[in-house]
């Protein structure tokens, strides 16, 4: 049976990258691109139940999850950053399953789930964009989604029939 192939956004989905880049113009109005500074990345705060959705979505069996994320074009050390985000909140092994891409529509899959419609190839991405939202479409929204289609549904046909 071949899993099912997800990537997930780091920035904005599993990050709450737009709290801290507003913190950071308050606080240096001077800087037009306040994730263009050393560790911006690395001290983004976990977006609420994205690391439980994700450590959950990563240990069915029949789901394949990867982190796709594009890189700060004024930012180098986004990278690093980036993954050493990963690995404090996700763990090592997550690592082997990161992806840093600015044009997510070449990485082949199911499922993608992006808080951006557009930008970095999310309109061109051959799978099922899930449009993540904090308030609309959260990760209890999407966890609940996986689990109706994917993981009750096999259940159900595992039941003996009578």
């Amino acid at each position: 049976m071949e899993k099912i192939i997800i990537y997930i956004d780091m920035d904005g989905v599993l990050a709450d990258y737009h709290k801290r880049h507003r913190e950071q113009l308050a606080l240096q109005p001077s800087i037009a691109y306040p994730q263009s500074q050393y560790d911006f990345f690395r001290k983004l705060e976990p977006i609420k139940d994205a690391i439980e959705t994700y450590k959950w979505l990563d240990s069915q069996d029949e789901f394949d999850v990867n982190i796709l994320t594009a890189p700060s074009v004024f930012n180098a050390w986004s990278y690093t950053d980036k993954r050493i985000w990963v690995e404090n909140y996700l763990g090592i092994e997550a690592c082997h399953n990161m992806i840093i891409s600015p044009k997510k529509h070449r990485s082949i899959g199911d499922y993608l789930i992006d808080d951006n419609n557009v930008g970095k190839g999310q309109d061109k991405f051959e799978g099922e964009l899930i449009h993540f939202h904090k308030e609309r479409n959260n990760w209890t929204k999407i966890k609940d989604y996986f689990e109706s289609k994917y993981i009750l549904d096999q259940y159900d046909k595992e039941l003996p029939t009578q």
